[in-house]
């Protein structure tokens, strides 16, 4: 039997040994864990859930991580009770990978960088866009609290072998256009339940070519198109990100030609143009030229999906030598403090500060409608986050526009949604 990448990474992690034919999609599995994920919002309720259920002593001190992400620095009383709950947690069970004040960020960019996982890892987290792993290699995916409090004690969870959809993207990629215009139109070409429970697999030319920080953004966001997980093979250039992570032993993984697959969709990308995302559901996308002229109030260029150095380097091409629009607040926020070290160094935050952008710390921000950039009654945002949903980033009478960084540039210089080539 040849294997799909999620049948190839979640048989290799099965505690019973599975013959080729029992690794087939449908079948429930138990699996070893390669690390166990929570942050500010989701450790407590994880932790709560431990206690009640009696575990003593986490499975590895060395395979959990907590990262304060979501409120940080801590914004409020509720906010600072949360981190002292997971802070107390951390310190009683001696974790290691505790990050929390300047050596956080957001989760999603943090882990690949440190190298706490890699490819052929075996991953769940308290969050549901711990499905951005797959962008090296990971089967990783979001879980409940309660699944979460029974993977830090036992470090094996239950998963049912998905199907897979395979995603082959070739042609030539336009100007200005990214791995988030890429996965946008496959979340507009299934649905935002389309996937639901099954793994997307991505590969063909461009996919090829990508950046790993590329795919890092499509896996982000397969969780959109309800997908149990958004899968790349890991190539040299995989490895590669993750030697510079101090990674050594990692190894390429491929699906198996021949792989059966539920569906195959085929997408070649030339003569097509930036997308945008529109409220109030990530599947409502539409060409960025047929939005121009639509004034917004903010921009946010930061989040697991879009706050990488990458995507802060494109954010500067268009801002340099330009200023943010008058009355529009153009909000950056790095995702790790590596991100904001590197952007220091390359001057990108000069160069921000000099269009008057308002430069923030690595946080989730505004993206859960958390803090450091809410909308009021009235306002529109256009952002590089993941979600539009309605009230994600404030009033529940705003509006939130999805795109990538050059768009979201173009946008805070024009003041209105913008192709960047207009500018």
């Amino acid at each position: 039997m040849t294997f799909t990448l999620a049948q190839k990474i979640v048989a290799s992690h099965s505690v019973i040994p599975l013959g080729e034919s029992e690794a087939a999609p449908g079948r429930i599995v138990n699996c070893r864990l390669d690390l166990v994920l929570a942050n500010d919002i989701t450790a407590p309720l994880a932790i709560k859930s431990f206690m009640l259920m009696g575990a003593k002593k986490v499975f590895d001190k060395n395979k959990i991580a907590l990262v304060m992400d979501h409120f940080t620095p801590q914004k409020d009383i509720a906010s600072a009770e949360q981190v002292l709950i997971s802070r107390n947690f951390a310190k009683e069970q001696e974790i290691v990978n505790y990050f929390e004040g300047g050596d956080a960020g957001v989760e999603h960019a943090l882990l690949p960088e440190l190298g706490l996982v890699g490819p052929g890892d075996m991953v769940i987290g308290a969050d549901s866009h711990t499905c951005t792993y797959g962008g090296i290699g990971a089967f990783a995916t979001g879980m409940g609290s309660t699944d979460i409090a029974a993977g830090m004690a036992l470090g094996e969870s239950w998963f049912k072998i998905p199907e897979s959809i395979r995603v082959s993207i070739s042609g030539q990629l336009p100007a200005y256009m990214s791995g988030k215009d890429l996965i946008l139109w496959v979340i507009g070409r299934l649905g935002v339940d389309g996937a639901r429970y099954k793994a997307l697999e991505f590969d063909g030319p461009i996919i090829e070519a990508m950046s790993v920080e590329g795919r890092l953004t499509m896996a982000n966001m397969a969780i959109e198109a309800g997908a149990k997980a958004g899968l790349f093979a890991a190539d040299q250039k995989t490895l590669e990100y993750c030697r510079a992570a101090k990674r050594k032993s990692d190894k390429e993984i491929h699906a198996d030609p021949g792989a059966l697959y539920e569906e195959q969709i085929n997408l070649d990308v030339s003569g097509l143009e930036p997308l945008v995302a529109c409220p109030h559901l990530p599947e409502n996308i539409r060409p960025v030229s047929e939005l121009k002229d639509l004034a917004v109030n903010q921009v946010i260029i930061g989040s697991c999906t879009n706050g990488r150095i990458s995507d802060l380097r494109e954010a500067a091409k268009i801002l340099s030598h330009r200023k943010v629009k008058k009355g529009l607040r153009c909000i950056v926020l790095p995702a790790t403090p590596g991100v904001y070290r590197a952007a220091l160094k390359e001057g990108i935050i000069e160069t921000l500060l000099e269009a008057e952008c308002i430069v923030g710390p690595p946080s989730c921000g505004p993206c859960l409608g958390g803090h450091l950039g809410i909308l009021g009654a009235g306002e529109r945002a256009l952002a590089t986050t993941n979600r539009n949903f309605r009230g994600r980033m404030g009033s529940l009478e705003s509006e939130v526009y999805l795109a990538n960084p050059a768009v979201a540039a173009a946008t805070a210089v024009a003041g209105v949604i913008t192709h960047p080539a207009a500018l």
